[in-house]
């Protein structure tokens, strides 16, 4: 039986600037791809105890076995050692990357070592191009820089550019990578690593077709899925508003972190909704590749020009629910015109909207409460709602001029190390809370989820399922439900498959889809090995510093009025300990 799965990884070794392709088929046979794949390859690569910036530790990319075959298997994973948090990092990006890696015909990139000097890396097929990049290193926008390198590179159609902005360059701990403009690789700092390797850039193209034996059932399956996610109404809601229709929701529930999480209800909820956002800004929508639902929304945002009349520059920003509550309300700004430039400038210099708007919102908070005052903020009087002068403080943050500055570079929980303010530092295994602060259960997934991100496991549903049927589950039942969701949920990052797509993955349309790729997977089959991925990434995470005991959690959270009901540290403590228990046993085999 022929199969449709990946089997090539590819090895970039840039101090030599040299590469190999090796054949891994067991590989992708057991572990499928994506996640899978990406935490093998990464434990491979990656001892314990290495710098997240030494030349050795390692880039990964990894896709699934159903990236380019079915919709919406449009993500490509990246793993690396985080400088934020000192353990696992993982981020997943939309766009088009996915598909070029797949149509290059690799199944996963491994990157080590380091340049010495700033280079992009062009990936075309069976051969890798080591470019100069010095003439575009330290641009002021990664946009500008991304033009640049599409002028000069074949490929236009099917290639992806993966590249950083000054946030990575200069290693700012949540330094990102910028794919197709609007979609990123955000979390944990990869953007910062690539920096540290003199990477500006992956380009990466390819064309091949994907072998698949039993045409029929592969076509039908196909228009299955394609008719479920564009007859979905989660998926039309994706389309119409994208994430920023959960602003509303938030808002009633109560939820939305307004000002450092000070309160959750913030009285310019509206101006920024997504109905709002849609009426008055919407210039277009975009999808990733091999997406049919177009989630990706874009706001049109004209500046007059000074001293002219009726001259405007329209500027194209990319926003979503994150970004309205990191640099919207998390910040006190209600004034759409001041966020979406804001995101703009978070987006040009390439760090990581959520923990720049978390990091600027505590360094507000501080300069409030007297424990920094301007001398740190080199004379900036961080207000809330005053977007401009934020603006201004992003540039620092890159740049990073003074000793505070670089403090903060480094995440809201190291800047509070030296300066104080633990207590309202809303950082979670030491990244930047995202925008779901529903109760304790999501409080609790933002702690134990493998890649900090409120995507693994789905806390806020719980939280919000208790508030509709008023019964609270108790720590070890949410602790449960939680590694169960996140266990299921590595099957699907494995196979790549977009998350907002999760109710049209289900366990009989993924085993359906894995036989198209010619596996022979039991439903009982893929849930174990869901689990076993989940306990392998835990492996990593614990060798490389992880430990539950040492998990701060800000007294803000238990401060503020929870849709929930009234929760404490023992309640999140008890979660915590019964986690530990059960990660242990499931680790000890």
């Amino acid at each position: 039986m022929t199969h449709a799965y990946p089997t090539k990884v590819l090895y970039i070794d840039m101090t030599k600037k040299s590469y190999k392709t090796v054949e891994r088929p067991e590989l992708f046979a057991q572990y499928l791809g994506g996640t899978g794949a990406a935490i093998k390859l990464l434990d491979e690569h990656c001892p314990a105890g290495i710098d997240p910036y030494a030349p050795d530790a390692p880039i990964i990319f990894s896709v699934g076995p159903l990236t380019g075959l079915f919709p919406l298997a449009s993500k490509t994973v990246a793993m690396f050692k985080s400088p934020l948090t000192g353990n696992l990092g993982e981020s997943h990006a939309g766009g088009r990357a996915a598909q070029a890696i797949r149509m290059a015909g690799y199944g996963a990139v491994v990157v080590t070592g380091a340049s010495d000097l700033p280079v992009y890396v062009a990936i075309h097929g069976s051969t890798v191009h080591f470019r100069d990049a010095t003439s575009i290193w330290g641009m002021k926008s990664l946009f500008t820089a991304g033009s640049i390198i599409r002028a000069g590179e074949p490929g236009a159609g099917v290639r992806s550019i993966i590249r950083i902005g000054r946030g990575g360059e200069n290693k700012v701990a949540f330094g990102s990578a910028t794919t197709e403009t609007y979609r990123h690789f955000g979390r944990l700092g990869m953007g910062a690593v690539m920096g540290s390797k003199n990477i500006k850039a992956f380009v990466i193209s390819g064309e091949r077709s994907i072998p698949v034996e039993d045409k029929k059932k592969y076509r039908d399956l196909y228009d299955q899925i394609f008719k479920a996610a564009v007859g979905s109404p989660v998926m039309k809601k994706y389309h119409d508003l994208g994430t920023a229709g959960n602003v509303r929701t938030m808002q009633g529930l109560k939820a939305m972190p307004t000002r450092n999480l000070q309160s959750g209800s913030f009285e310019h909820a509206e101006a920024i909704s997504g109905e709002s956002l849609a009426e008055k800004y919407l210039g277009r929508r975009l999808a990733c590749a091999h997406c049919p639902v177009g989630c990706i929304h874009i706001a049109a945002v004209r500046e007059p020009y000074e001293n002219e009349s009726y001259f405007y520059k329209t500027t194209m920003v990319g926003y979503d629910w994150e970004l309205i509550y990191a640099l919207g309300s998390m910040l006190g700004i209600g004034d759409p015109d001041g966020m979406l430039l804001l995101i703009d400038e978070v987006e040009k210099v390439g760090v990581d909207s959520m923990s720049a708007g978390v990091c600027l919102a505590w360094a507000t908070e501080a300069l409030e409460k007297g424990i920094i005052g301007e001398k740190e903020t080199l004379g900036l009087k961080l207000a809330w709602g005053d977007w401009k002068t934020y603006i201004k403080a992003t540039e620092h943050l890159v740049n990073q001029p003074n000793d505070f500055y670089k403090a903060l570079a480094k995440g809201s929980v190291h800047a509070a190390s030296i300066y104080g303010g633990a207590d309202f530092a809303l950082a979670f295994g030491g990244n930047e809370m995202p925008g779901y602060p529903t109760g304790p259960a999501s409080y609790l997934g933002f702690l134990l989820g493998t890649r900090h991100s409120h995507l693994d496991n789905a806390g806020y549903s719980l939280d919000q399922n208790a508030i509709k049927s008023g019964k609270a589950l108790t720590p070890p039942q949410i602790v449960d439900e939680l590694i169960k969701e996140e266990c299921w949920r590595q099957i699907l990052t494995s196979l790549c498959v977009c998350l907002f797509a999760r109710g049209v993955y289900t366990p009989e349309v993924v085993r359906g889809s894995l036989e198209v790729a010619g596996y022979s997977l039991s439903d009982e089959e893929i849930l174990a090995l869901g689990k076993t991925i989940y306990r392998d990434k835990y492996a990593f995470k614990i060798k490389h510093g992880f430990d539950f005991d040492a998990l701060p959690k800000p007294a803000r959270i238990f401060e503020t009025p929870s849709p929930t009901g009234p929760f404490d540290l023992a309640f999140i403590d008890e979660g915590l300990a019964y986690a530990k228990k059960r990660i242990g046993a499931l680790l000890a085999g």
